[in-house]
């Protein structure tokens, strides 16, 4: 079913990320619709129109429902079930949603689908950890199995006498733990897909991490991810075609000696595919769009000879007058207010010709 320009889209969720959906989207004639629980998020700086009520907000989501000709999601903590009253209308479907959101399950699905894991097991107990160590050996990381991203909701063991205060810094709530394993690097496979099973794939970028947090992506990768490229997108898309996904979807990797190892999915567009804007001859958003409102998918190939994307975390933003200013520098900033600490306030994307 192809959604005709000039209808409007909904966005669940109004951060960055929802922002550049609602730039993309009046790109190609489309309006936004954002629904977000808060005053004022920065995706309804630049969207037609913005509901504002709780994410389970029964009587709310009907109204959204009624007000918008398809949905989609810009993050995955989300409550599932009472998304189920957007029906037919939203992409990716509950199925994404709710296997994302949960490490556990997401570890199951993603071995079910035939990819590469890391050894994990599932916590419930101190007494679970100190079996796993058991098992799994150390290092081990314990994960939240709900509410974790950017490094948050997880705490390392190094040794046993580590687990107790593992243990309580994620709250004792309900983890996994995971082996701890040797990369040579992290990378991404980033897809969209089409209800028709229609897809298409963007470079993969390098990306290095700083304190859990994406500080910079880079196309093309080096070498050590370059090998496993092949292995690692049969793998992302297979995790798409299980999850019968549409839209875009992002897998995280790990380049291991045995081959591409999953991290984590991500049912959406992702912070290691903003290069993609200027970087691409089409953006993740811009593809996003498409994919969900039934349009030919557009053409991934770079732009360029290498696009390097780095974040602007917290106090990075106050260096926008300099970056502003120079030459052949793509500047993003969100307009998220206070520049707290490990808060994403934008991004700078480079791209080599």
């Amino acid at each position: 079913m192809r959604v005709e320009p000039g209808s409007t889209i909904g966005i669940v969720g109004g951060g960055q990320l929802g922002r550049m959906l609602s730039l993309a989207a009046a790109q190609l004639g489309y309006r936004t619709h954002i629904f977000d629980p808060h005053e004022r998020p920065c995706a309804a700086d630049v969207a037609a129109a913005h509901s504002r009520a709780a994410f389970d907000d029964l009587g709310a989501l009907e109204r959204f429902a009624a007000a918008v000709d398809v949905a989609t999601y810009e993050f995955e903590n989300l409550p599932v079930e009472p998304l189920g009253l957007l029906g037919e209308k939203l992409h990716p479907g509950l199925k994404s949603l709710a296997v994302a959101q949960d490490r556990a399950e997401e570890k199951r699905f993603i071995e079910g689908s035939g990819a590469r894991v890391a050894p994990w097991a599932a916590i419930a107990t101190l007494e679970d950890i100190y079996a796993a160590i058991t098992r799994l050996g150390l290092p081990l990381v314990l994960k939240t199995r709900r509410y974790g991203y950017d490094g948050k909701g997880q705490a390392w063991i190094r040794a046993v006498d580590d687990a107790p205060q593992a243990w309580a810094a994620i709250g004792e709530e309900p983890a996994i733990a995971e082996a701890g394993i040797a990369f040579d690097a992290e990378f991404s496979v980033i897809l969209a897909r089409s209800a028709d099973g229609a897809h298409a794939v963007w470079d993969c970028p390098d990306n290095v991490h700083e304190g859990g947090i994406l500080r910079r992506s880079t196309v093309p990768a080096g070498a050590a991810v370059l090998a496993q490229v092949e292995e690692a997108r049969r793998y992302a898309l297979g995790i798409a075609e299980a999850l019968g996904h549409v839209g875009v979807l992002t897998v995280e990797f790990f380049a291991s000696a045995d081959g591409p190892v999953v991290n984590e999915i991500a049912p959406r567009v992702h912070n290691s595919g903003h290069w993609t804007i200027e970087g691409a001859q089409t953006s993740q958003f811009e593809q996003h769009i498409r994919a969900i409102c039934g349009l030919p998918l557009g053409s991934t190939a770079l732009t360029g000879r290498q696009a390097v994307m780095d974040n602007l975390i917290g106090a990075d933003v106050e260096r926008w007058p300099q970056l502003v200013a120079e030459p052949g520098a793509h500047l993003h900033l969100y307009a998220k207010g206070e520049a707290r600490p490990g808060r994403k306030m934008g991004h700078v994307t480079r791209v080599s010709r």
